[in-house]
């Protein structure tokens, strides 16, 4: 195995630090603007989000300590259109969930065949934000549609 190169992973796993704990404000953030009918399992379904978001940033704390350095106080980009409807928060969330995949993807680009831990850290860490890139996409949808969403 190659030596990891340890600024880069630091720097990488700073990056994801930052986009989970926006993510923890995003989603919270969203959860006081929803009302109407379907409230409760929306700000449910957000809360949660916002719980995941912050375990995921603890994890990533975690790793860049592990190896010895400083974690991140910044906060990622908070994306806020001031449209507070459901489908415009979610469309906000497919595109900061992307953002995430990406920073997931750039860490694996850094760990692979150097960490076999932070390697399977990464892959998991994708498979997560897949996931959840496909459940946005498909509360997006409207019923019956069987495409993805297209914004």
């Amino acid at each position: 195995m190659a030596e990891l190169d340890k600024a880069q992973t630091v720097a990488a796993l700073n990056r994801i630090l930052e986009a989970e704990l926006a993510g923890v404000v995003r989603y919270t953030h969203y959860s006081f603007l929803v009302f109407g009918f379907g409230r409760i399992p929306i700000v449910s379904w957000l809360n949660a989000q916002a719980d995941e978001s912050l375990m995921h940033a603890r994890t990533a704390g975690e790793w860049v300590t592990t190896l010895g350095a400083h974690p991140s106080l910044a906060i990622g980009q908070l994306l806020d259109s001031h449209q507070h409807d459901i489908g415009a928060m979610l469309r906000e969330s497919l595109e900061s969930e992307r953002a995430a995949l990406q920073l997931y993807r750039d860490l694996l680009a850094v760990v692979v065949d150097r960490s076999v831990a932070l390697e399977e850290y990464a892959r998991n860490m994708i498979r997560i934000e897949e996931t959840h890139l496909a459940e946005v996409d498909k509360m997006l949808r409207k019923p019956g549609d069987l495409q993805a969403f297209a914004p």
